[in-house]
């Protein structure tokens, strides 16, 4: 874990940083390594890695409680499995206190202490990872088929890890809770002390005939293929929880979620800003000076425009209700438009010289942009 960059570094924000401010570092983060965009990049590979584990723990409220007190180590799986002893390895309670001052002042502490059961049911850990989509995938939503490898309950065993026929002992040393209490003579009294149990091993039951496929495990690896249902109108970097589709849990306990990131590929003529879709096109200096009827492309097909005439380059208009669906299901957004005029080039001598006898025909009462740019000028 010495080996760890700090998680806020990562992300490239300060530890007081708000949940929001996590998020968007997140989003700006994965975009910028995701391996989809970085074909054959290690390094990018890595850092993109790097940059989900930051995310799991800072996007969740418990996690980034711990790893705020007390680091990397607040989020490894084995934190407070440790051995024996007064730091944070969830053997020392309460209780404990209550036999150490109760050796100095005769007894009276109740501290009441609180140990965690090892075979009570504990929820399975969530899975992440990231696919892929298209524009138009996102506008208006897909369905798309994720492989992932999970943990999954035991068929032969249904999870006790037990050969068929057979069922688990309760610790005898533990009764099931897998710490043992240890009390030492000091010369300043009877210390006690809770470790785990070493006959099981801190489990508090003890598997006579492990299951032989999963090795008393109770889980085992399998390759799964699931649905998932892309919402119309997610944006890149966003996240989407299929519950129950993670690691199976212990002890009868639920499953985790899959967690699925989503990437959203550029597309060639259209660019993304909330709901609202953004494009360019290119008209000729005829169609701006008299005026055309436009063919606008728009993520659901190709509409008519009716461009008016003396349509100056640079100029945006609306398509009211073509931009991308709300993610709540609530309306669309609205697509907009830039025309610029494209100078003709090529051209022969008689198409130059009818150009040059147009433009003898004009004065500054044709150029109104011109006309005030060289009125300001002056002044």
């Amino acid at each position: 874990m010495a080996d760890k960059r700090d998680y806020y570094e990562v992300l490239g924000i300060s530890k007081g940083a708000s949940e929001d401010e996590i998020k968007k570092a997140y989003k700006k983060m994965a975009r910028k390594y995701h391996p989809d965009l970085n074909p054959g990049d290690k390094e990018a590979e890595e850092k993109f890695k790097e940059v989900n584990e930051a995310y799991e723990v800072l996007s969740d409220p418990n996690k980034k409680a711990r790893y705020d007190q007390y680091g990397h180590a607040g989020v490894d799986p084995n934190f407070g499995a440790g051995a024996g002893g007064y730091g944070f390895d969830g053997n020392f309670d309460f209780g404990d206190l209550g036999d150490i001052f109760g050796s100095f002042f005769g007894g009276g502490f109740s501290g009441g202490g609180r140990r965690t059961n090892p075979n009570a049911p504990q929820r399975g850990e969530s899975i992440r990872m990231s696919i892929a989509i298209s524009f138009e995938e996102a506008a208006f939503g897909c369905e798309k088929a994720v492989t992932v490898e999970r943990m999954e309950p035991c068929g032969t065993c249904h999870g006790n890890g037990c050969a068929p026929g057979t069922t688990p002992e309760v610790c005898p040393d533990c009764h099931g809770t897998g710490t043992v209490q240890v009390r030492r003579q000091t010369p300043m009294g009877v210390f006690a002390t809770s470790s785990p149990c070493t006959r099981c091993g801190g489990k508090g039951r003890i598997i006579h005939q492990p299951c032989p496929e999963c090795r008393g495990a109770g889980s085992v690896r399998r390759r799964k293929t699931i649905q998932a249902s892309i919402p119309a109108g997610i944006d890149n970097g966003q996240t989407i929880s299929i519950r129950g589709q993670g690691n199976a849990g212990i002890n009868g306990g639920p499953a985790g979620d899959l967690l699925i990131t989503v990437t959203v590929r550029p597309h060639e003529i259209f660019r993304r800003e909330g709901t609202s879709v953004l494009c360019e096109a290119p008209i000729t200096f005829a169609q701006a000076v008299l005026g055309a009827e436009l063919e606008i492309p728009t993520i659901d097909g190709k509409v008519k425009y009716n461009l008016p005439e003396g349509t100056q380059s640079g100029t945006t208009f609306r398509l009211k209700g073509k931009g991308i669906p709300s993610i709540n299901g609530r309306g669309r957004g609205d697509q907009y438009v830039t025309v610029y005029i494209e100078t003709p080039r090529n051209l022969n001598r008689e198409q130059k010289e009818a150009l040059k006898k147009f433009a003898e025909t004009l004065g500054e009462n044709n150029y109104e942009e011109r006309k005030n740019f060289f009125r300001k000028f002056k002044k």
